[in-house]
């Protein structure tokens, strides 16, 4: 659960720094059916996907990497 919080923090982190890919899509969509308002669709696509797959790795990137510990006896 507290991997989910942290990735919840950091996902609301980037759709603050990068709001302009939801606003770019609720543009597309809430606009009448244009072709040059195309890009907005592509952009921000791109934008907030990119948003999601930041917030994912800095989730992994901060998550506590629990390795096994050595058993061997190291004092021969």
């Amino acid at each position: 659960m507290e991997t989910f919080k942290r990735y919840l923090m950091f996902q609301g982190m980037m759709f603050v720094f990068g709001i302009v890919g939801p606003i770019f899509l609720v543009m597309y969509f809430a606009t009448q059916p244009d072709p040059t308002v195309r890009w907005a669709y592509w952009i921000g696509l791109f934008i907030t996907a990119a948003d999601v797959l930041i917030a994912l790795g800095l989730t992994a990137s901060t998550t506590p990497k629990n390795t096994p510990k050595s058993t061997r006896n190291n004092d021969d």
